[in-house]
């Protein structure tokens, strides 16, 4: 019996949607919670974190979170072996670029265990933001951290967000923009 060409288009439509639907599903099932999150946490919502001093990479100086209050501040938690912290931190370098004559700081948090792979990865990306070494951070409660982690805290030094996963670029800069409007 001889088959019409209409419906080996309609049977080939209908693989594609169904590997679709499948792909859907899966991202949908291993997405990270901040992916379903939109805007940042209602300012009555948002929990003061206690102050806490970490190293400088170059280990020079200490960097203090208490002395970011009255800025927005991104700290973004990664490693040099972390495929989605290479795909993420361009974005972070843009918007570091964009927002920095505005009230806002990005600094980046290695958890790299050998040091000596971060200057070439800060080098190739272009990173111009302060990266700092874990220390005494309350971020880091010791059960393990997924990377890239990204926590995003208003003027008042609150959380307002954390990103676990990769966050896109136009998801920042849109919750940026609400904290700095407040």
């Amino acid at each position: 019996m001889k088959e019409f060409p209409q419906k080996k288009i309609l049977y080939k439509i209908l693989g594609w949607v169904g590997y679709l639907a499948i792909l859907g599903l899966i991202l949908y099932l291993f997405a990270p919670p901040s992916w379903f999150q939109f805007g940042v946490t209602s300012a009555e919502d948002r929990k003061l974190i206690t102050s806490f001093k970490l190293k400088t990479y170059e280990g020079n100086t200490d960097w203090n979170f208490a002395d970011k209050r009255g800025k927005v501040l991104l700290v973004n938690y990664w490693a040099t072996w972390c495929g989605p912290c290479r795909f993420e931190t361009p974005g972070l370098v843009n918007i570091s670029n964009e927002f920095n004559d505005r009230d806002f700081e990005i600094v980046g948090v290695t958890v790299d265990d050998n040091l000596q792979a971060v200057p070439s990865f800060i080098e190739s990306y272009g990173v111009t933001y302060p990266i700092l070494l874990p220390g005494n951070d309350p971020n880091l409660d010791g059960s393990g951290m997924k990377l890239p982690t990204t926590f995003l805290y208003d003027k008042k030094g609150r959380l307002a967000k954390k990103y676990t996963g990769i966050v896109l670029e136009m998801t920042l800069r849109s919750d940026i923009e609400d904290l700095l409007s407040e």
